[in-house]
């Protein structure tokens, strides 16, 4: 047993060090070498979706799907958000349809393409954003990062009582406040390192985000669950597949279009980032 999880630590660090330089690449890059990867993420993520609600291959509505997210990217990357929106709400009945007429789950089909395209485009839409850009990008995927490796870690060590144990059983309260506590800290640390203010809004925001990765991941558990597979994919040694590492980035990424969409109210984002 303590072999097992020894080898499955290893394959998490390797896999880890792959993916981290390239996302950061590609977040400090932007443009369409970003644009680029989160198209073919998207892809991915939507592939692993419908294999998960259906036990099926890629079929005529996986290929709707992934049709529908990629015109809704395409659009984004032209910075065209209010159509690309437009588009992607278009696309959740239009996705339904296909899996109807094609024998898969309707319901589950749109879902799917919600949550899959309203984060893709978040983060084509952040990186772009005058007040976010670069740093702002890099900055979401480290509190991320940062809270999944406090869960991971305080959870392990620490234990006791279970979060929600129906949906993730093996997520603990101690697990929730350590992903939280690491990331507040991260966001601290980045606010001494760049000699930027208000301190307590960058702790703030950055709890924040912790919080919706650590719902994200909830979410996540909870669909795998409802469909009895374990992980969402085998493409990530260590991790499983795409859904799996990037879950709770899928609820963290739209909290921050948002708050920076509608100014800042949390903490004050306008004039953090300059």
């Amino acid at each position: 047993m303590v072999e097992r999880r020894l080898e499955s630590l290893r394959l998490r660090i390797i896999s880890a060090l792959v993916m981290i330089p390239g996302a950061l690449a590609a977040a400090w890059v932007g443009g369409w070498l970003l644009n680029g990867v989160v198209v073919v993420v998207a892809l991915l993520m939507l592939g692993e979706w419908h294999r998960m609600v259906t036990g099926r291959a890629a079929d005529r509505g996986a290929a709707a799907g992934g049709a529908l997210i990629v015109a809704v990217l395409v659009l984004a990357g032209f910075g065209e958000l209010a159509a690309a929106l437009g588009v992607l709400l278009t696309a959740l009945p239009a996705s339904a349809l296909v899996a109807y007429a094609s024998g898969g789950a309707p319901g589950w089909a749109a879902l799917g393409t919600l949550y899959i395209g309203l984060p893709s485009v978040a983060l084509i839409w952040l990186r772009s954003h005058v007040l976010v850009g670069q740093f702002g990008l890099v900055w979401l995927f480290v509190v991320v990062w940062a809270t999944d490796t406090g869960a991971f870690a305080v959870g392990r060590l620490v234990g006791g009582a279970k979060l929600w144990p129906r949906l993730s059983p093996n997520k603990t309260w101690a697990g929730l406040f350590g992903g939280i506590v690491l990331a507040a800290a991260t966001g601290w640390l980045a606010a001494v390192a760049g000699r930027l203010t208000p301190l307590p809004g960058w702790v703030a925001i950055s709890a924040l985000v912790a919080l919706a990765a650590e719902a994200g991941d909830l979410a996540e558990s909870a669909v795998k669950r409802r469909f009895g597979v374990k992980d969402s994919g085998g493409l990530i040694p260590g991790h499983g597949g795409v859904l799996d590492r990037l879950d709770g980035l899928m609820f963290a990424a739209p909290v921050l279009a948002l708050v920076v969409f509608l100014g800042g109210g949390v903490a004050g984002w306008h004039g953090w980032l300059r």
